[in-house]
């Protein structure tokens, strides 16, 4: 089995929740204090050992391209002006071992349509799912922890937490039971169940890896609401066939598709920036009294 070198990031998503600063701009772009939210999800897979980025991207997402492009008037406008600092900053965001892949999601026809847009490039490989939108603080990363366990059980993994009962129906929910080994296997999975019927709390929450077979399941998964092939059902039918683990990672996630969650995670990014974390601090404790 190989190991995980190729991360899909769905980023054509219209972000209407941020209108109207999403109006033009992709809602991946939207800072936490001095980078935007895709380039701390390509950083986590970076840091996971991952060399090849594919972008799903749509219209209006050029943006995201630029920002992983070389800046030639840039670089020369920072050089000139002798600001090493920054240009090695804008010289960092991707390294040279890494490249960046971009297709096409012409319709928006859900996060599984997405996910098998990246099938000519992925192939027969096992892969890394990232979703933007979920932020994720954690050391190590989030897909570093899945990525060391995916090495020892070449399994599908999902990146879970434990979420409120109330909001079960917001998420992909999972049911699970300890294999021989200690670890939670799926059992079944349900998208965005009523509260009185989900199976749990423990949602999937933005990170997966999976193998190559769901694909196959994709295809063949019969589109619902809205037309949209969910991932989730791809899934659902993937558990059928092979072992599907449930990873409740360690660290601190920010739901940055939500206004509160992308404010929480702005506050505490700030207060643990180099730069501005003791003003900033100073600041909110001003604020309270």
């Amino acid at each position: 089995m190989k190991k995980i070198s190729k991360a899909v990031f769905p980023v054509a998503g219209l972000g209407t929740r941020f209108l109207p600063a999403t109006k033009a701009s992709p809602k991946e772009m939207l800072p936490v204090v001095d980078k935007p939210l895709i380039q701390y999800a390509v950083e986590e897979a970076i840091a996971a050992g991952i060399t090849e980025l594919i972008f799903i991207t749509g219209r209006n997402k050029r943006s995201i391209e630029d920002h992983f492009d070389k800046a030639y008037e840039l670089e020369t406008e920072l050089e000139n002006k002798n600001k090493q600092k920054l240009l090695d900053t804008v010289r960092g965001i991707i390294p040279p071992s890494v490249s960046c892949i971009y297709i096409r999601q012409t319709e928006a026809l859900g996060l599984g349509h997405a996910v098998l847009c990246a099938r000519p490039v992925v192939g027969d490989e096992p892969f890394a799912v990232i979703l933007a939108d979920d932020l994720i603080d954690g050391e190590p990363g989030a897909m570093e922890q899945m990525v060391s366990l995916f090495d020892t059980t070449h399994s599908s993994i999902l990146g879970v937490e434990t979420v409120a009962r109330e909001e079960t129906g917001s998420y992909g929910i999972v049911e699970t039971g300890s294999n021989a080994q200690g670890q939670q296997q799926v059992l079944s999975i349900v998208e965005k169940p009523h509260p009185d019927v989900a199976p749990s709390n423990l949602a999937v929450v933005g990170r997966y890896i999976l193998t190559p077979r769901i694909f196959d399941k994709l295809l063949n998964t019969t589109p619902g609401a809205g037309g949209e092939i969910q991932l989730t059902d791809g899934i659902a039918a993937l558990l059928k066939e092979e072992a599907v683990l449930a990873l409740p990672f360690k660290g601190t996630r920010y739901d940055c598709g939500s206004k509160l969650g992308y404010l929480k995670a702005t506050v505490s990014y700030g207060l643990k920036h180099h730069e501005v974390a003791k003003e900033f601090s100073q600041y909110l404790q001003n604020l309270q009294n």
